[in-house]
C-alpha cells in the first residue's frame, strides 16, 4: 500500500469518526437550544418571525415560507416553549452522552446507539407523516447512515475484542 493510502476499513472507521463527531455537534446544537427556548418568552419570538418576514410578506403577501414561519411564531406559547425546552434538552443530552460513549470506544453505546437512533428515526418517520418537511427526511437519512456506520464498526470491535481503534499515522 502506498503511503498516506488507507484501506478501505480505515476510510470507513473515519466516516465513522466524523459521523459521530457531527452527531455530537447536533446534539450540542440541541442542548443550547432547549436551554435558549426555557430563557426565551413567545413574545419575543414573535417579534424576531415579524422582523424577518414583514419585507418579503409585503412584497409577496403569500409566501409560504414566510406566512408558515409567522404562523408558527404565532402559536408559540409558554407550554409549547417548555416542551420545545424539554425535547432539546433530553433529545441533546441523550445523544451526546452515546456520542461521548462511541468516541470512547465503549461497548455498551454502539447497541444502546443504534437502538435510540432507530427510536428517533421511528419518531423522525411518524414525524414526516405529519408535515411532509424534507427536513425530517434529511434528518432520518443522515441518521440511517450513521445507524450503519455503527453497526458496520460494532461489528469489528466487537469481532476483534479492541475497545478502540485508532487510524494509522
Amino acid at each position: 500500500m502506498l503511503p498516506g493510502t488507507l484501506r478501505k476499513e480505515d476510510r470507513i472507521y473515519r466516516l465513522f469518526r466524523i459521523s459521530v463527531v457531527l452527531k455530537g455537534a447536533n446534539a450540542l446544537l440541541e442542548i443550547a437550544g432547549g436551554i435558549l427556548a426555557f430563557g426565551i418568552r413567545p413574545g419575543v419570538i414573535t417579534d424576531i418571525a415579524l422582523y424577518l418576514t414583514q419585507g418579503e410578506l409585503a412584497r409577496h403577501p403569500n409566501d409560504f415560507f414566510a406566512g408558515q414561519l409567522l404562523q408558527w411564531a404565532q402559536h408559540y406559547s409558554i407550554g409549547s416553549a417548555r416542551f420545545a425546552a424539554f425535547y432539546l434538552l433530553s433529545h441533546g443530552s441523550v445523544k451526546l452522552g452515546l456520542v461521548i460513549g462511541l468516541l470512547k470506544g465503549q461497548m455498551w453505546a454502539y447497541p444502546s446507539s443504534l437502538a435510540v437512533f432507530g427510536i428517533f428515526v421511528l419518531y423522525q418517520t411518524y414525524l414526516f407523516t405529519l408535515n411532509h418537511s424534507p427536513a425530517v427526511i434529511l434528518l432520518t437519512l443522515f441518521d440511517l447512515i450513521v445507524m450503519w456506520f455503527i453497526w458496520r464498526e460494532y461489528k469489528i470491535v466487537r469481532t476483534n475484542r479492541r475497545s478502540v481503534r485508532r487510524l494509522p499515522a
